[in-house]
């Protein structure tokens, strides 16, 4: 088969590999399609190494159809249509995947709709309704809000009754957000979001935050927080040190969680994912919540995918098909 390949110098390649063999709780899938993360981009640079035991090639969602069947699996058969999160192996043409951790793919959904679900949709999911236990009515600050991740997590608060608040980096994603389901947000070209989010959280405080920048957000997500909230730390992209007031943390009772998703056993992964089939892919299917996609690319341009995600211009997901 082929897939992207990495050679010492970074530089990618579409070129040719051995195709995987499955193990008997595995299913094979037929890449239709996959999706870039920000992960991938540090994987390229030798900053992010997959999972023992997983694949060496990039990818960390996929779209496809079953072509292969491991001798203990039962919830699948070879011909379904399946959307999957991945430990690695998404940029091929074919992928062997634990079958607990493929879903079917929402009715109505293009190959390259299905392909932006899995990876910032099982995220959003994790972070906010599970590690951060969001109940209806808590307001919400989302970092990063047109990302994937970001796009995804709006949309949930929308549909779940939880106010939210955005930070992006520009006017037009700031727009995008709100005709999303955003109560407001800020432009972090334009200074702190700090008085524009105090103004969001109205005296109370907010009572989640999800974050993928880290150190330099961090006391201003503090300060925000209300009594009992959680900040639900995603990425380290603002900084990995900084100096905090811990007086605050205990009078507050703020908890503060740290959070991956790739590392998690399949096992893990698949309590996240039969929540989003069971409680938000209904909400897909009548149209409530939609996959975010801002570019189709084929896998051969691979590195133009990357170079516009790096790009930060983006809005949702950058897709890759696998079509060829």
């Amino acid at each position: 088969m082929k897939a992207v390949l990495v050679d010492r110098e970074s530089n990618l390649s579409w070129g040719e590999t051995d195709k995987p063999t499955i193990n008997a709780d595995e299913i094979l899938v037929k890449v239709h399609a996959t999706a870039i993360n920000r992960a991938d981009l540090m994987q390229r640079k030798g900053m992010y190494p997959p999972p023992a035991g997983a694949s060496e090639i990039m990818g960390l969602e996929c779209a496809g159809e079953v072509v292969e069947l491991g001798a203990n699996v039962s919830n699948w058969n070879v011909g379904d249509q399946v959307c999957a999160l991945l430990a690695g192996g998404g940029y091929a043409q074919y992928v062997a995947i634990p079958s607990i951790n493929a879903m079917p793919i929402p009715a109505g959904l293009s190959m390259n709709e299905a392909a932006a679900l899995p990876e910032v949709f099982a995220t959003a999911w994790l972070n906010l309704f599970i590690e951060a236990a969001l109940v209806p009515d808590e307001k919400v600050i989302l970092h990063a809000g047109a990302s994937g991740v970001g796009t995804a997590g709006i949309q949930l608060c929308k549909a779940f009754g939880n106010p939210c608040f955005v930070t992006v980096g520009n006017e037009e994603k700031l727009a995008t957000c709100i005709e999303l389901g955003a109560t407001a947000g800020s432009n972090r070209h334009e200074g702190s979001f700090l008085e524009k989010a105090t103004t969001f959280a109205a005296g109370t405080g907010v009572d989640v935050i999800l974050d993928p920048v880290g150190g330099s957000y961090l006391n201003d997500n503090l300060q925000l927080l209300a009594i009992g909230g959680r900040l639900v730390l995603i990425g380290l992209m603002g900084g990995s040190k900084v100096e905090m007031e811990l007086a605050m943390l205990m009078m507050k009772r703020t908890r503060i969680i740290g959070s991956t998703l790739r590392a998690r056993s399949p096992l893990e992964k698949a309590v996240v994912l039969d929540q989003l089939v069971e409680r938000v892919w209904p909400k897909i299917v009548s149209g409530e919540i939609k996959p975010i996609v801002d570019t189709v690319l084929p896998i051969t341009s691979v590195d133009d995918a990357h170079a516009l995600v790096a790009s930060d211009k983006t809005i949702g997901k950058v897709i890759l098909s696998v079509d060829v």
